[in-house]
């Protein structure tokens, strides 16, 4: 009996366990059922939010560019005006909340019809820069060169000489000759100049600073030829070729005095070569001014036909066989006939640089940039009577016959 009261009892723990078991696994599927749809629902609420929120940033977007987009159309005169008093401003006039209001409206957006609508064609951009040509050649071009570290370059020139030197009999005293050598110091002189340009402009035109530092030399160097030739020689001014060489010989004991019939600038520069000749000069260059070279060319013979043959041998302009070099930074209606190889030294403490400085004034108050070109150099004129230089209207009077 006892052993049937024993199954009775596991039979009802058993059934009590698995309905246990059962309620427990119902319990649990409910529970993650339950989870599951609620994590639906807030995943469905949050995309539905994040939808509703782009769609309304995109809206607003949408209404942005098209309110930019008409801004930015040409308008009318009417149509500015009625959108003007279409403003908060003009409203509040209008209800009495303010006594004025003002609106712009910019002349370039104003059009007096319907059918213009402004810059029609947009203008092109051509790229890269248009400038005057440089000179084809630089005084500095003529003559020697040679660098310095010093400022003041010192050298010895003959100015003039006696030439003794004769024939002498057996035990007689010879002659004698005098040179008169002159001990010359010429300084080192700075040539320069600045301008200012704003930071945006080098910003917003990347050429622009290769457009200043090649067209910046050329102006400095166009003042270095005026300095090199026509140099008073008072400080701060270089003294020039034509400043130190022999001016032409127009008095009576020139050569020529009075003996040309007819005289004009190729009896000029035929008297010219001569008078270095009488010195033992030859000279290697004839520089005129573009105006007086043409008129050489224009000249004409007896049986009026032109000379220029006479000027050019090939493609190279000379005369007499020296070759001719045309600069405008020689005064019209001057020459200069010389030896400039020989004649002068172009020293050079500094050769021409370009710099930037931010940090100038009131550069970095104002954003602007300033740009400096300069150099140092010093001209030695070592032989003067090396030159002969004058004007062709007083040589040509010179020459002329009486």
């Amino acid at each position: 009996m006892e052993e049937n009261v024993k199954k009775e009892l596991d039979q009802i723990v058993s059934g009590i366990d698995s309905k246990i078991e059962k309620a427990n696994n119902d319990t649990i599927h409910n529970v993650v059922e339950n989870i599951n749809v609620k994590a639906e629902e807030v995943a469905s609420e949050k995309v539905g939010t994040l939808e509703t929120k782009m769609n309304e940033r995109l809206d607003a977007i949408e209404i942005g560019y098209k309110k930019s987009f008409e801004d930015s159309k040409p308008k009318s005169f009417k149509s500015a005006l009625t959108k003007a008093l279409e403003s908060d401003a003009f409203q509040k006039v209008q209800k009495g909340y303010s006594r004025s209001a003002r609106f712009d409206v910019k002349a370039g957006d104003m059009t007096t019809g319907n059918s213009y609508t402004g810059e029609v064609i947009p203008a092109q951009r051509v790229a890269g820069y248009f400038y005057d040509p440089s000179r084809p050649v630089h005084i500095r071009s003529l003559i020697s060169q040679g660098s310095t570290v010093s400022d003041v370059i010192r050298f010895v020139k003959e100015s003039a000489y006696d030439n003794g030197a004769a024939a002498a009999a057996e035990g007689a005293t010879l002659a004698q000759s005098d040179f008169d050598m002159t001990a010359t110091d010429v300084n080192v002189r700075k040539i320069g100049t600045y301008l200012r340009i704003s930071e945006e402009m080098l910003a917003d035109t990347p050429q622009l600073t290769s457009y200043i530092s090649t067209r910046g030399p050329e102006k400095l160097l166009r003042h270095e030829d005026y300095q090199l030739l026509s140099g008073s020689g008072v400080a701060p001014n270089l003294s020039g070729i034509v400043t130190d060489g022999a001016n032409f010989d127009t008095t009576s004991g020139g050569a020529f005095y009075h003996a040309v019939e007819s005289a004009n600038q190729f009896d000029v520069l035929v008297a010219a070569i001569n008078q270095m000749a009488l010195l033992n000069y030859v000279p290697d260059t004839i520089l005129l001014h573009p105006t007086d070279f043409n008129k050489i060319l224009l000249l004409k013979d007896t049986t009026n036909n032109y000379i220029k043959d006479q000027v050019y041998a090939g493609l190279q302009p000379s005369f007499a066989g020296t070759k001719v070099v045309v600069n405008n930074a020689l005064t019209a209606g001057t020459f200069v006939v010389g030896n400039f190889s020989q004649g002068s030294q172009l020293w050079i403490r500094d050769n021409v640089n370009v710099e930037f400085f931010r940090e100038d004034g009131t550069n970095v108050r104002d954003g602007y940039v300033t740009v400096r070109i300069s150099e140092r150099i010093a001209l030695a004129n070592y032989l003067p009577n090396a030159y002969v230089d004058g004007t062709f209207s007083t040589a040509m009077a010179a020459l002329e016959t009486a």
